[in-house]
């Protein structure tokens, strides 16, 4: 499919992508979004939960949100386009991943980039428990990646799950791992941090034959974290093996769902390895939108209402 070009136009003081980013991420606020919180138990015993919002008059459509690192079913980027929808006669359903909805999970693994076999029970249990014709699927950030995996792996797709909508893709782990890790980023790089430790802890106490306070301490990094925490727990070798891995990128040929990729090139997260423009151009079912502007999920736009979240409902509306 031929890269879309793209008609995104910031407010002028939104053009560059540090306050696009930063604002979006501390200081947008939704309002008027009212959700209902499922819980659903997975195959290994632990949950999740699901915070559902509707339209005003019964809907046979649903988009599925899924949210970036150390996020949830409140953070503004989801609530946004929950609301844009609903207004829009389509249900919403947010997703927390496993320990991100305000209470520890019970394992002694979380989530992570790649981890789609908790979505495929996502995705099954709304097919199964739920009449929806049309089901979407939007990812943010780590979200986005894992939607994208989640239709490239070798899986039988849900005939209802008609198009996927991903933005600001860090298409590839390691290379989005060492853009965070420079200079230019650290502020971001220091809270996420943060965020991991101070719930890490916790597993620590929960867990201390699985991690001791020495190796505990050796986390200084993002990519220490993810050498100490992400891989073991989840089953990888280290860091670099659950980067290679978990990252979508290998999987992009493979999708024969319609999706639509929004990454921003002033994007400060993103590394050029996370622009697929190869698989985009190879792949028919693959629309890949590269604005000039809109840093990491920092698409803003008028009414409050994002540039990303008008896009994704158009494109659904245009299938």
């Amino acid at each position: 499919m031929p890269i879309i070009e793209s008609t995104y136009k910031p407010p002028f003081w939104a053009k560059n992508g540090y306050v696009a980013t930063v604002y979006s991420g501390l200081l947008r606020s939704v309002k008027g979004l009212e959700q209902k919180r499922e819980r659903i138990f997975l195959n290994d015993g632990d949950y999740l939960d699901l915070d559902w919002s509707y339209s005003k008059e019964k809907s046979n459509r649903v988009i599925v949100l899924l949210h970036g690192l150390e996020g949830n079913g409140q953070r503004p980027y989801i609530t946004g386009t929950a609301k844009h929808f609903n207004d829009n006669d389509i249900d919403a359903v947010a997703v927390n991943f496993r320990g991100c909805s305000g209470e520890d999970n019970l394992k002694y693994r979380t989530y992570h980039s790649g981890a789609t076999e908790d979505l495929d029970e996502i995705i099954s249990h709304i097919v199964e428990n739920y009449s929806y014709s049309d089901i979407y699927i939007k990812g943010i950030s780590l979200g986005a990646n894992m939607a994208l995996k989640y239709i490239g792996e070798d899986r039988i797709v849900p005939q209802e799950l008609k198009a996927v909508i991903a933005v600001s893709v860090p298409c590839d782990l390691k290379g989005s791992c060492n853009e965070l890790l420079k200079l230019k980023n650290r502020p971001y790089a220091i809270n996420f941090l943060g965020y991991l430790k101070r719930k890490l802890k916790l597993k620590a106490i929960q867990y201390p034959e699985k991690l001791s306070q020495t190796d505990f301490d050796t986390i200084k990094t993002l990519k220490d974290f993810d050498d100490v925490y992400t891989s073991k727990a989840h089953g990888f070798q280290n860091a670099d093996d659950y980067y290679e891995k978990a990252s979508c990128g290998p999987f992009l040929k493979h999708i024969q769902t319609p999706t639509l990729i929004i990454n921003a090139l002033n994007d400060s997260f993103l590394s050029a390895s996370c622009f697929p423009v190869k698989s985009a151009k190879e792949n028919p079912n693959i629309q890949l939108e590269m604005p000039k502007y809109g840093g990491h999920v920092g698409f803003i736009d008028k009414n409050n209402v994002y540039y990303n979240e008008r896009r994704a409902l158009n494109f659904v509306n245009g299938l």
